[in-house]
């Protein structure tokens, strides 16, 4: 199972970014999917999480200016980002939780994609 992180760049405060994390692989269940993410000299921290119920949740700091979804049919799971503030400024990682085509229970990390928010 590999997952595909993309969408990070360079905005303005204010200003509005889509990223997205493809699912691919022997992949029978997704159970959850999340975006985490991590700034220099911080920790690792979940921003937004997505069940495949369509629970939600959301660190405060994002709540009302990002959203997460997913297309189930495509094993995909994005994060609409809006009103970014510098301290969004992080690199962020998608995550999901996986029942692979053989049976198992895996957790599996993406790349990575830098966001980066300009004053």
């Amino acid at each position: 199972v590999q997952l595909q992180a993309s969408g990070g760049g360079l905005v303005q405060a204010g200003g509005s970014l889509r990223l997205s994390c493809a699912a691919s692989g022997s992949i029978a269940v997704i159970n959850a999917m999340g975006w985490y993410r991590q700034a220099p000299g911080k920790q690792r921290e979940l921003v937004a999480s997505i069940t495949r119920g369509g629970n939600t949740n959301y660190v405060d700091s994002v709540k009302g200016r990002f959203t997460i979804s997913t297309d189930n049919a495509k094993n995909t799971m994005y994060l609409q980002m809006n009103s970014l503030k510098p301290e969004d400024t992080a690199v962020y990682y998608c995550n999901a939780d996986v029942i692979t085509g053989w049976g198992a229970r895996s957790n599996y990390w993406g790349q990575g994609t830098q966001v980066t928010v300009s004053s």
